[in-house]
């Protein structure tokens, strides 16, 4: 085949000791998150009422470069960090490119996703502080997995809010959090004021990340001893995820390869930030260039059809405003939208650097990613989770273009985790019981109306 290797692996003392935060290298820093009640900037003290203490530090950072990642998260990175990078070979010769294809794999855990990059850093730092516990939401279940690992290790009780329809779709995910000591409910729910509300106004909601946001909030800071962590959007969340783009950076540079074109699927933001950290870095700073591409899904299109305004991050209205690419705090995707990527707005700091032109995105039906994810699972071997295929579909378009083309491009993207507790949705596809559903200019329109009025 090549000289460079079917997977490319760091040495365990290689691994990164600290974070990168992209935010010390934005000349155009993202907006501050908003008190929702007076619309000024959120303070530190407002903000510790809700996550810990050290996480608000590092959420209200943007000048620091590197924070230097504990040991104790460090020695639990060793469990299953480094994680490798994949040249697809196969992929390549099915497709018929001259292209190069690599691929960062973050699904050699329990978890089976990179959710566990941050949960560790989350749960370690709500221990440090002397807490009892942690509220969480979580949609198609791999950050509730990963939370629910991070707490058993630190002896934390962890109370998790799923969306309904990943509830009922992905039992065997809930009884993996369920194993480690975490109790699920479905959201909405009537254990909540604000799932009531949201019960009485839409009594068959299939749920949202929002709704289920706002119910872990609520319990968050109505329970002495407890804070709410969160597996995406946060500024602190990409901060942790960086580790996947360094490894990955550091495992290409041994072998003097640089990407041309660096793809992650997009939904909150957290494995795309992560992904792009120092690639995005050295494009800030004007050392190299690179071309990086957001993948979302169409049925849930912020960044390509939602409106860069202030709005609430849950939809029962009660966390901090952000300023980000948004469809809408009211906006609940299609219950047939089985492919994650299910939340309404889009990280701030990846939503600034997107409206400086640093990169680019694109959005994609979801037939069409699973029949991306079925050509991966057969010719390179695993089967990926339905949020990493989107970035698969886009990764293998651009392949194709190279083909059409002749050029050699060297193409990385992101797997953020396998899809072996996804499989109702592969039933889905395979029963040919998949649809596609866009939504309307008309129903966009209509949850964006709902924005907050600013001063």
């Amino acid at each position: 085949m090549s000289e460079i290797p079917y997977k490319i692996y760091l040495d365990e003392k290689e691994i990164p000791t600290a974070w990168y935060n992209m935010r010390a290298d934005m000349k155009n820093k993202p907006a501050p998150l908003l008190n929702p009640g007076t619309h000024q900037p959120l303070t530190a003290q407002e903000l510790g009422a809700v996550v810990c203490d050290e996480l608000v530090k590092q959420e209200l950072d943007n000048d620091n470069p590197f924070t230097e990642i504990p040991a104790e998260i460090l020695n639990f990175y060793k469990m299953y960090r480094p994680s490798p990078i994949v040249r697809a070979y196969f992929l390549e010769r099915a497709l018929k490119t001259p292209a190069k294809i690599y691929y960062k794999f973050e699904g050699n855990n329990t978890s089976g996703s990179h959710k566990l990059n941050s949960a560790i850093a989350q749960a370690y730092y709500a221990k440090k502080q002397g807490l009892k516990g942690v509220t969480t939401e979580t949609g198609a279940g791999q950050w509730g997995t990963a939370l629910s690992m991070a707490c058993s290790f630190f002896g934390l009780d962890c109370r998790v809010y799923m969306v309904k329809c990943s509830y009922e779709q992905k039992p065997f995910r809930r009884e993996v959090m369920r194993t480690y000591g975490a109790s699920v409910t479905p959201s909405p729910s009537d254990t909540t004021q604000v799932g009531r509300k949201i019960l009485a106004e839409h009594p068959n909601t299939s749920g949202s990340l929002g709704c289920a946001i706002s119910e872990a909030v609520e319990v968050a800071v109505n329970t002495e001893g407890y804070r709410y962590v969160l597996g995406s959007v946060l500024s602190q969340v990409l901060l942790h995820q960086s580790i996947i783009g360094l490894e990955a950076k550091a495992a290409l540079d041994k072998y003097g390869i640089k990407p041309d074109i660096v793809i992650g699927c997009a939904g909150g933001g957290s494995n795309l930030g992560g992904l792009i950290a120092p690639f995005m870095g050295e494009k800030l700073r004007g050392e190299a260039d690179y071309r990086i591409i957001a993948v979302e899904p169409a049925s849930c299109p912020s960044f390509t059809r939602g409106k860069y305004a202030y709005d609430f991050c849950d939809t029962g209205m009660v966390c901090p405003l952000a300023k980000m690419y948004t469809l809408g705090s009211s906006f609940i995707p299609s219950a047939n939208h089985a492919g994650g990527l299910r939340y309404h707005g889009m990280s701030s700091v990846l939503s600034q650097l997107y409206a400086d032109k640093y990169m680019e995105a694109r959005s994609v039906e979801q037939t069409s990613v699973f029949e991306a994810a079925t050509t991966f699972a057969r010719v390179e071997g695993t089967l990926p989770a339905p949020e990493s295929s989107h970035a698969i579909k886009a990764a293998m378009d651009e392949a194709i273009k190279c083909r059409e083309s002749g050029e050699a491009k060297t193409i990385l993207f992101g797997l953020t985790g396998t899809g072996y507790f996804d499989l109702y949705a592969y039933q889905k596809f395979n029963d040919r019981q998949m649809s596609d559903y866009i939504p309307t200019d008309a129903e966009l329109a209509e949850s964006l109306s709902h924005l907050p009025k600013m001063d």
